[in-house]
This record gives structure tokens, sequence and C-alpha cells, in this order.
């Protein structure tokens, strides 16, 4: 952005791996280098004066420390040295509900065009491996059975469900526009499961790998003899966290989360589920 001979200069885009530190550039420069007795400091999430101010800080009579205001999120820092015109904002930990478009905004007060914004900003986008959420069982013997498995991740993760003899596809939900905030998951439904089988729903994006599995018990003798019984369906649920591998950008780390299991329960006289 120019104005009466300032600019000030910003990245398109910055990418984060959620649960890391990120920094957004922000930098402004005069030709005649003038020095500013007071200073604010603005970072906003969404445009102008409409969006969320996430960051503030002041520095008045040529103090070298901008302070923040009394209640500022403590996620939020300035990374740059103001007074060498650098505005950078540092996030730490980076969360999926940080995903959006950010404005760095310069205040010099008794100035005359004193207040200096980028007009395009910088798209943050926060990414994260395939996390499964939720897996479950819903339906009856009388209507059917169905198995559903929700999955967090960004990029939107690829979910496949495997039966006991063949890979499925599975009925895909309506996943959420990687636009929206905090809302990147995808829910994939599997119909016609049977009794007696194993299903497993794997979630993979380029940054890693999520998995789960449920196993449906057949009902017992005894029970589809009851009347009061006759629908009821013993369950019993298993999530298995496959390893999720960070690859993207530059870590070089590999990131192994445990094999969680459970020794299978005494068959339950309704279905339940595991979140």
């Amino acid at each position: 952005m120019h104005d009466d001979g300032w600019s000030m200069k910003v990245p398109a885009e910055v990418r984060a791996i959620e649960g890391y530190p990120v920094v957004l550039p922000c930098s402004f420069t005069h030709p005649h280098n003038t020095h500013h007795s007071s200073m604010h400091v603005v970072w906003r999430l969404g445009h102008s004066h409409t969006g969320t101010v996430l960051f503030r800080c002041s520095s008045l009579n040529g103090s070298q420390y901008c302070h923040p205001g009394p209640n500022q999120d403590q996620r939020y820092r300035l990374e740059g040295n103001h007074r060498e015109h650098d505005l950078s904002l540092r996030i730490n930990s980076a969360a999926l509900q940080d995903n959006g478009r950010y404005y760095c905004r310069v205040e010099l007060p008794g100035q005359p065009h004193g207040s200096y914004e980028n007009k395009m900003g910088t798209r943050l986008r926060v990414e994260a491996p395939p996390r499964i959420l939720s897996l479950s069982i819903e339906g009856s013997m009388d209507t059917g059975l169905k198995a559903r498995c929700k999955v967090q991740g960004s990029p939107l993760a690829d979910v496949q469900w495997m039966g006991p003899d063949d890979v499925f596809e599975g009925d895909i939900g309506f996943p959420i526009p990687q636009e929206a905030p905090s809302q990147h998951w995808v829910t994939i439904h599997l119909l016609d499961v049977q009794p007696g089988g194993q299903y497993t729903c794997t979630a993979s994006n380029p940054l890693g790998k999520d998995q789960a599995l449920v196993y449906i018990l057949p009902p017992s003798p005894e029970k589809t003899i009851s009347k009061s019984n006759s629908t009821a369906l013993p369950l019993m649920l298993g999530l298995a966290l496959a390893a999720k591998v960070l690859l993207a950008l530059g870590l070089g780390a590999w990131i192994v989360n445990p094999l969680n299991s459970k020794e299978p329960p005494e068959a339950p006289d309704f279905p339940s589920s595991l979140s």
C-alpha cells in the first residue's frame, strides 16, 4: 500500500501447522526515515474496521516498548521492532480456527494522514493432520445399520471404509468449505453394515493418517428369542489411532501417537458408540 510516500509490505499468504507458532510479517517504510514519538499497532482478523481486533499495542513518548492492553490474549505478541517499522505478529500454537485473512495497521497520533493499513491483507492457512473425532453405529436391526465416521483435518481428509472383505468409499457427508473457520471436518457414512463384521475407517491427507475400527458382535441366541431384546444389537467399538506423520512445510519430523486399544467389553444390551 502507498499513501503520501509511505508504503506497507505484507505477504499474500502464510502457511502454518496446527500446534506450532507462526509469524505474520508486516513492515512499513517512509522515504525520509521519519521517527515517531507515538505509535499504535493494530492487527485484525477480517477486513478493516469490521474485523475482530486480535492484537493492539501502543508506544508513547518515544518508548522502545509497545505496550499491549490489559486484556490482550497472550497467544498474540509483536514479533518485530516497531521502532524499525517492523510490525510482524506472532501467533503461538496456531489452531484451525485461526484460518482467515489478517490486516496490519499502524496509527501515528497527531500526524496528518497518520493511519496506514494494507488493503489486501494476509491469508493465514493453518493445516493439520487428520483426526477422527467420532465413530458410531446408527440404526437398528429392523431398520438397518450404518457406520458413521467424523474426521477433522486441513486439507480435508480422504476417508475410506474397509469391511471384512472389501474397501468401500462410503457415502460422503457435506464437507464444510475450507474458508469457514474451525469447521475443517467431513462425515462419512457406510450403509448396510452387518453383525459379526469388523469395519475400519481410515482418514489421510498430505500431513498424516488416522484410523479407527468398529466390530459389531452378533446377537446371542438367548436375546434374539426375547421379545424385549429382539431388536437389541451388542456392539463393541474400538478406536485405534494410527501413526500421524507430519510431512509438510519442511518440518522433517515424525510425530507418532501410540496405538490405543481397548479389550472388548461385555456385550451390552443396546448399541453404544465411541467418540
